[in-house]
């Protein structure tokens, strides 16, 4: 079997015990993906394990059930009656160009804008693909990034090793981790049931990555705010990644919008975000003023494609990564297919959620110990990288598309409807995972603890 977990383990400080696996899953694709579900949730859950050792003695056991572990890393809601919005904007998606492919990613209205003043209005797939296929892959793909918008050239593995922006992601660590001198004195609040209670979580991530990060904190007791900007939507994942957290809006750039962020980062333990490399920085919110305002500080992030090179404030999601960096392009060649073949669901994003779950949680251990704070940089990009170096893998059968039966939900009242959400796919003896609030709107509450 693929070995995932040790390297996580290694990234991550854990102790490197083996993890228990039940029943089976399978994501079929030329990588580890089902491998890559299991280990990031498992260390998320050894993490916890980790914790709860350190203040009460007790080791609890983890097992994964790697079916629920494949489900969740697509979705783990199943509406009643009504359905989720679509994930995909109509002309995202990817376009062959005169000399190869590339990936457009059009979901937000202001990166389907970005491409429209390089290529010109479209109505639909069959118009962009004309507009598309008069340029090369290479020169579109710049011209969309420097008008503001998202897209991603198809490379194989071998050139994006070569690739500056390959270099760089390629010398970076799993986990960039930081200690601080900064000092928090809070004592744990927790139980070995709710171990994250009394913690508080400032989250500023969007659609997948970090919501997964957030979602796992809150399903230990933790209190996650998120905070959107006014503007932002994003219908086709809320009820997904909504799970647990109280949703609220706020203007960073406007005064009065500072003010409430400062208060509320002034009593955070954990504070998530995955703007670009420099985005706080260029609000005036630099590493060392964020430990200012909030000293001791659990400050953990992510980004598309690194944190050093010349993309590192490139903006970029799962599916850009996945055909920058070579996986679309290995999809392609194992299926014999003739356009890319990405892996099964944005495994990257996932993955990488549940590593910055763990992270934040081995820096609150650590806060615990010495009262310090602490950071973690992860991004998907180098997901990707611990991804193909473990190789490719056999065939495996597809997982039956259908949920588990009722033994396998527990029914939630979401702000949409009736839905049934899909058992945890992680089991930490004595601490069940398990959300107070059901998932809702972005913007339903207001800014505060």
């Amino acid at each position: 079997m693929t070995d995932l977990l040790t390297p996580i383990q290694a990234a991550l400080d854990l102790p490197s015990t083996p993890l228990t696996r039940t029943s089976a899953g399978a994501l079929p694709s030329t990588f580890a993906v089902t491998e890559l579900a299991a280990a990031s949730i498992g260390a998320a859950g050894q993490a916890v394990a980790q914790l709860i050792r350190q203040q009460t003695g007790r080791s609890p056991g983890v097992t994964v059930d790697l079916r629920l572990a494949s489900f969740w890393f697509s979705s783990s809601i199943r509406p009643v009656g009504w359905q989720t919005p679509p994930l995909w904007d109509p002309v995202a998606g990817d376009y062959a160009s005169a000399d190869g492919w590339i990936r457009l990613h059009t979901n937000a209205p202001h990166h389907r804008a970005a491409a429209e003043r390089i290529l010109g209005k479209v109505a639909d797939r069959t118009d962009m693909a004309g507009k598309v296929a008069a340029w090369t892959a290479a020169e579109l793909e710049q011209a969309i990034v420097d008008e503001g918008g998202c897209a991603a050239q198809m490379r194989t593995w071998q050139a994006w090793q070569t690739h500056p922006q390959g270099l760089a992601v390629n010398a970076e660590e799993l986990v960039q981790r930081q200690t601080f001198d900064t000092l928090s004195n809070k004592p744990w609040l927790g139980s070995v049931a709710r171990p994250l209670a009394g913690i508080k979580v400032l989250d500023l991530t969007r659609v997948l990555a970090g919501p997964a990060a957030s979602r796992f904190l809150a399903g230990l007791g933790a209190d996650v705010l998120r905070i959107d900007s006014p503007n932002w939507n994003e219908p086709g994942v809320v009820p997904e990644m909504t799970l647990g957290k109280r949703c609220a809006r706020l203007d960073l750039k406007s005064p009065e919008g500072r003010q409430i962020f400062e208060s509320l980062l002034k009593d955070a333990d954990i504070l998530l975000h995955g703007y670009r490399a420099d985005a706080l920085e260029q609000l005036g919110y630099s590493t060392e003023e964020r430990q200012r305002i909030a000293p001791g500080l659990i400050d953990a992030r992510l980004n598309a494609y690194g944190w050093s090179g010349p993309w590192r404030n490139r903006r970029g999601f799962d599916s850009l990564v996945q055909m920058s960096c070579g996986i679309a392009d290995a999809g392609m060649a194992w299926q014999h297919a003739d356009r890319p073949v990405p892996l099964p669901l944005q495994a990257l994003d996932h993955a990488t959620g549940y590593l910055m779950a763990a992270s934040a949680i081995q820096a609150l251990s650590e806060r615990l110990n010495t009262g310090r704070g602490g950071s973690a940089r992860l991004s998907l990009a180098r997901t990707a990288k611990l991804l193909v170096d473990a190789g490719q893998v056999p065939e495996q059968p597809a997982l039956r598309a259908e949920a588990p039966d009722d033994q396998g939900v527990v029914v939630e009242q979401t702000a949409w409807g009736q839905a049934h959400r899909l058992l945890a796919p992680l089991t930490i003896s004595g601490t069940p995972l398990q959300w107070d609030l059901p998932a809702g709107e972005l913007g339903s509450h207001r800014p505060q603890w």
